[in-house]
């Protein structure tokens, strides 16, 4: 029996209805697969992967965090489903398609997840589009629900069905959790403070960034001024969703990332500080300030991490108002230099403790309050994401699987858009999420992405003098 942390619970919380905390992915595979094929693969795995078999069950009166428990008639008819695309049946059609998808929020008396599969594409074969609730799972957990459909299907580990906690059990573990508030909001107080200037909206209080320097230990790289310029990617967002894709070829990354003396992930940061600032300047509305994105960062393994989502954001700076594509590159493997350092030195409990402070009966206001306040004056302009995948070929119930491209979260806090990458065989597969009403062409990121690459490509054979990281 597992119960959510405060931090799984706040996906739960913040949830409106122009809000929506679904996190998924488009799978494109080589050959057309019949829905009974999917359901028979899912009834195989649901064993394997506890998201697909768990619901929420909610602790009366909403004195603590929900808990996960098995559901006993998992109806896969309602949690599979199909449709065919109209001709031509091409990639906007599709994208069009996933993103009225993504928009619908799930039903939460159910396991938190859908599949649909998707006939009449253009190429033929097949897509399979699946989101599962963020409070569920993270970006990496989310790969491993995917995964449930991959061959071979391994023999089901044995597992214990689990139940839902009774009532008396509910509320004594509610009365030892609200026991545990202060100590949590100590630790966090005692922990924070080096860091408060790293924090989205605690760092643009009055005196947080003095007070910050003031404790900071000397081994604690200085935090970039975070203030995110207005833009047109801010603002209050509508329910509906836009969503684009596209392949960047992996070997052409790698070779800027050798020809600049970079990583993969700083060419993939300035691919999309790049495509943002050509949107921007498209638009007439570039800033003289550079672009505050949140980038998420794995906590898996560290102290602290145990179950549900285990990732935390970051914060660094897009340097979108510079023109020159070389010194773009050299700002962002520095800033990401720098994000990283703090991120190794920062507690990995640090938001888990931020959000054990408070007892759960409050959290939800609590949650609610902070998404207004934080929506008026958003922390961030946009969310970049990379998420490395293998790098060899995978099939899904026999289909050979051609791509699989992110989609992602878009919120008043967070921006209109969000990219997110995951690299796959040999391509780095690139979803774009966002706001119909404040991104309507979201088409324009793809053209955008490869005009990026094709401006970093040093050309065949030449290898450029590394970056000035200083």
């Amino acid at each position: 029996m597992r119960q959510l942390s405060a931090l799984d619970a706040q996906f739960l919380n913040f949830e409106t209805a122009t809000n929506i905390a679904n996190v998924g992915g488009l799978a494109l595979l080589g050959k057309d697969l019949s829905r009974e094929k999917i359901q028979r693969r899912l009834a195989e795995r649901m064993a394997v992967v506890p998201q697909l078999r768990q619901r929420l069950v909610r602790v009366p009166l909403g004195l603590d965090h929900p808990y996960w428990a098995d559901d006993s008639e998992i109806d896969l008819g309602h949690h599979v489903r199909e449709l065919t695309l109209p001709p031509p049946g091409d990639d906007r059609q599709l994208g069009e398609q996933v993103a009225r998808l993504h928009e619908q929020r799930l039903d939460r008396s159910r396991p938190l997840w859908e599949m649909h599969l998707i006939h009449g594409l253009a190429g033929g074969g097949c897509g399979i589009y699946a989101k599962v609730h963020h409070a569920a799972v993270d970006g990496l957990t989310g790969a491993e629900v995917l995964a449930a459909l991959m061959d071979p299907v391994p023999q089901p580990a044995e597992h214990e069905p689990v139940a839902a906690p009774n009532l008396w059990h509910m509320l004594a573990r509610s009365v030892w959790h609200l026991a545990g508030n202060p100590l949590h909001l100590l630790r966090f107080v005692g922990e924070a403070l080096p860091v408060l200037d790293q924090l989205p909206v605690i760092s643009r209080l009055p005196g947080a960034g003095g007070l910050s320097r003031l404790v900071r230990r000397g081994d604690l790289p200085e935090a970039p001024d975070s203030a995110a310029p207005r833009t047109p990617l801010n603002g209050p967002i509508s329910p509906h969703r836009s969503y684009a894709f596209v392949e960047l070829p992996l070997r052409e990354i790698k070779r800027v990332k050798n020809a600049y003396g970079v990583t993969v992930n700083d060419v993939v940061m300035t691919l999309a500080a790049s495509a943002l600032r050509r949107w921007l300047v498209a638009h007439a509305v570039l800033p003289e300030a550079p672009l505050v994105a949140g980038v998420p960062f794995s906590i898996r393994g560290r102290e602290g991490a145990n179950g549900g989502n285990q990732v935390t954001m970051m914060i660094t700076r897009l340097p979108t108002q510079v023109a020159d594509a070389r010194r773009r590159l050299e700002l962002v493997s520095e800033a990401m230099r720098q994000i990283k350092e703090r991120f190794a030195l920062t507690p990995a409990r640090l938001l888990r403790d931020l959000s054990g402070s408070m007892p759960a009966a409050l959290n939800g206001l609590a949650d609610r309050a902070a998404m207004e306040l934080m929506g008026r004056t958003p922390p961030l302009n946009v969310v970049v994401s990379n998420v490395p995948g293998p790098q060899f070929p995978l099939r899904i119930a026999g289909a050979r699987l051609l791509a699989h491209y992110p989609v992602s979260v878009v919120t008043d806090v967070s921006g209109a858009v969000n990219l997110t990458a995951f690299s796959y065989n040999g391509r780095l597969d690139v979803g774009i999420t966002a706001c119909q009403d404040l991104v309507p062409d979201v088409w324009a990121f793809p053209a955008y992405l490869r005009e990026a690459l094709d401006e970093l490509d040093p050309g065949p054979g030449r290898r450029k003098a590394p970056p000035r990281l200083g």
